[in-house]
């Protein structure tokens, strides 16, 4: 069995800073503290950080959307994201539009059978009735034990209020965490029938045609259900202040709410999809104000939000013209689709290796959060909520070896040339990061080492969650 000894590194976990040796015996971590193996091959890491690799509780890979296709698929997300020192990402598995959620559930395996890091599900809930009640507590023998539902999306992905209910209280029964998309679809589909009437096509009508309060509002009855059925509930990308104040409030009255955020929604506004490349910014829900983002950076050092995901759906900006991709020219339609009408432009960013020196630089760097909360939002909390701990997200004997040697001093002026995703633009372009991987190994194999990559298609491994996760 192959051995290798990580020498003298600081070891950064989400309790705890200290300098010692790793030892990885085949895919796993066997030991910590002042080690001495002769027949191990040897890095010496005096000077880098050693830290869990991360994982991202929110990706769509390979995800059709308005008659094209996020551009990342199981192995280019993957790769993206090892680049960035992410190990572990969970996708999102659409509900069939009739029948068994085994239908799309196969149909996701085989998409992923290319993956090229570690990946689990979530599965949607956008459509209801007995057959599908009864189904959903064999999701979790399958190992997917979480459950998204939108309040947007009317007529396509919405449940209505007591859909909701009737699915948060299965899932409180099994064991298993509803996830929840939170705006207010009435209000969306009154604005938007409103802004094309009058002639406003631009790409910034996405975000004036999705107010704030709407996702407060969604928000307060998502906790009202969850604490009537006494269930836990996971709000996907925060983004508001209004928002974060209604987490607040149900976390302060007893409701088991946990929420995420994502990297965009703490450095752009409403004014980048006014540009003339605001199509660039599109996602749900939509960028707001400098508020916001300054609100979502003291939920994150307070801890009234838990997890950084990224919601990465990346789309070509421009998908008539080609981009080179392993030695391949690959151009797939993207937000071009809709030049004329907002609501024709895919909704989704690329984002899942930028994560982790993204918010190294502007969280850390910056002294905002320390490497120690760094760590728990980008990796051990998600572990902790999905099922996964302490088999990913933590450095201790006999969890997985996925490991990040992560290099706090080097500098590097970031943006499409560096990020690996499959598309044609990055949304932090021209940013100067310092702190970024050197090395990456994903269950004791090394698959990047300074921005090359030694992966392969097909290495990523299925996680089977079990139900009966932590609730933070």
């Amino acid at each position: 069995m192959k051995k290798i000894l990580i020498k003298d590194g600081t070891l950064v976990t989400a309790s705890e800073t200290v300098k010692n040796d790793l030892l990885i015996e085949g895919e796993k971590i066997s030991a910590i503290g002042k080690l001495n193996v002769p027949d191990a091959e040897v890095i010496e890491a005096n000077g880098l950080l050693i830290m869990p690799g991360g994982l991202d509780p929110h990706v769509h890979l390979d995800l059709p959307m308005f008659d094209t296709v996020s551009s990342d698929d199981h192995y280019t997300g993957g790769k993206a994201a090892a680049f960035g020192g992410t190990t572990t990402v969970i996708d999102f598995i659409p509900q069939p539009d009739e029948g068994s959620f085994q239908i799309t559930l196969d149909e996701w395996k085989q998409k992923a059978e290319k993956a090229s890091i570690d990946y689990g599900f979530h599965m949607n809930v956008t459509r209801m009735d007995k057959d599908v009640l009864k189904e959903i507590p064999s999701l979790a023998i399958e190992g997917i034990t979480t459950l998204k539902m939108f309040t947007a999306y009317n007529g396509r992905l919405r449940l209505d209020d007591e859909n909701m209910f009737r699915v948060m209280r299965v899932a409180a029964e099994h064991g298993m965490l509803p996830l929840v998309h939170c705006e207010n679809g009435d209000v969306i589909e009154v604005l938007v029938e409103e802004a094309l009437q009058a002639g406003h096509t631009e790409p910034v009508w996405h975000a004036r045609t999705r107010p704030s309060w709407g996702a407060a509002d969604s928000i307060l009855r998502t906790a009202m259900l969850a604490k009537q059925a006494e269930a836990p509930v996971y709000i996907v990308h925060l983004n508001t202040r209004v928002g974060l104040d209604q987490v607040r409030y149900a976390r302060a009255n007893g409701v088991k709410l946990m929420a995420e955020t994502c990297p965009p929604y703490l450095f752009f506004t409403e004014e980048h999809l006014a540009r003339p490349d605001g199509a660039k910014w599109i996602c749900s829900p939509p960028m707001r104000s400098e508020e916001d983002n300054r609100a979502l950076w003291t939920g994150l050092e307070d801890g009234s939000i838990q997890t950084m995901g990224t919601d990465h759906c990346p789309f070509f900006y421009d998908g008539t013209t080609p981009i080179e991709y392993e030695g391949e020219k690959v151009a797939i339609p993207g937000k071009e689709l809709g030049k004329d009408d907002f609501t024709k432009i895919p909704n989704g960013t690329p984002g899942v290796g930028d994560r982790m020196p993204v918010l190294w630089t502007s969280g850390v760097v910056s002294g905002r959060i320390s490497p120690n909360e760094f760590v728990a939002l980008t990796s051990t909390n998600a572990a902790r909520i999905f099922g996964l701990y302490p088999r990913k997200g933590s450095l201790m004997p006999g969890a997985d070896a996925d490991i990040v040697v992560w290099n706090p001093c080097k500098k590097v002026e970031y943006g499409a040339a560096i990020a690996q995703h499959r598309t044609d633009y990055n949304l932090y372009e021209g940013m100067e990061l310092q702190g970024f991987p050197d090395m990456v190994f994903l269950r004791g194999n090394l698959i990047v080492e300074k921005q090359q990559w030694l992966g392969k298609r097909g290495m990523g491994q299925f996680l089977k969650r079990s139900p009966g996760a932590e609730v933070l």
